[in-house]
């Protein structure tokens, strides 16, 4: 069985269209799948009819960006974690309002990151990048708007050759902070709107992730054990960046404290990953009961 909970479309930072999506599913064999875009549900009914219309099962998701402070590290800021919420209700007025608001800070921190940009080239001689240039990256992207449209951006002005790039020569320095949602918070507007609530990739060594607080795994459980518990349903153990050791720890500890274990590509463009995590059938089950 083949199964993937955790992939990213053109509305938020993914390459691929919806459409594309659940026809590689298909292709595939793919015997779940749930698009997690970033801090956007807007696709999730035509992913949910066009899966249906293909006959692959599928299950509303997203991903939400939070911050998260761990108290016994006192003298740390906290730091950025990602959330997938699971077949939620997609009329909960809640979720909605509070999604619609991270968009529209979207386009504010597009504005204040493009500022920033403009102080750079300026130091380089470049060109500013004008109002005329925020507008054509706003409509590069069909939901969520974050730093790698403006990354897409500068490498079409052949300011920069690709991504990394990108990210190392100005998005790092030039970044702006995230909409300000709480653990606790992105915890109770899913489960309001009858989701599940999955902490996403927590060893994640590039990413979003508890590797900024620490890299040992047995230390970052502890974290969770001591403050998280009440705010998540499960854990996202099987991750194309994860390591065996990882999954190995993570799915031991989720069965120790009966906590749903879920996983994905995380795929976000070619070359496709979709599909390519092995994960367990029992995940299935935990779903489509």
């Amino acid at each position: 069985m083949i199964i993937d909970l955790h992939i990213h479309s053109k509305s938020s930072d993914g390459k691929l269209s919806v459409n594309e999506i659940i026809k590689i599913a298909k292709k595939r064999k793919i015997n779940l799948i749930s698009i997690t875009d970033h801090d956007s549900i807007g696709c999730q009914g035509q992913a949910i009819t066009l899966a249906r219309k293909k006959g692959i099962p599928y299950i509303s998701g997203v991903e939400l960006n939070v911050s998260f402070s761990y108290p016994k590290f006192s003298k740390s800021k906290s730091i950025s974690l990602d959330l997938l919420g699971y077949q939620f209700d997609l009329t909960n007025i809640e979720l909605l309002k509070k999604l619609e608001k991270i968009a529209e800070y979207r386009k504010e921190r597009i504005s204040k990151i493009l500022k920033k940009l403009n102080a750079e080239f300026k130091k380089e001689g470049l060109e500013n990048f004008t109002k005329n240039d925020l507008i054509k990256i706003q409509k590069s992207a069909d939901g969520a708007l974050g730093r790698p449209h403006i990354a897409n951006y500068l490498i079409t002005k052949k300011i920069v050759s690709d991504k990394k790039e990108a990210f190392e020569k100005y998005l790092v320095k030039c970044d702006v902070p995230k909409y300000p949602i709480s653990l606790i918070e992105a915890s109770n507007l899913l489960r309001n709107a009858s989701g599940k609530v999955i902490l996403a990739h927590p060893n994640d060594p590039y990413g979003t992730s508890l590797t900024k607080y620490s890299r040992y795994l047995n230390e970052q459980t502890k974290i969770i054990e001591e403050s998280m518990f009440p705010y998540i349903d499960g854990i996202e153990c099987w991750h194309s960046r994860n390591t065996p050791k990882t999954t190995k720890h993570y799915t031991n500890f989720c069965k120790k404290h009966h906590l749903l274990m879920t996983g994905g590509s995380d795929c976000h463009q070619n070359p496709i990953t979709m599909g390519t995590v092995m994960i367990p059938d029992f995940v299935v089950k935990q779903f489509l009961k």
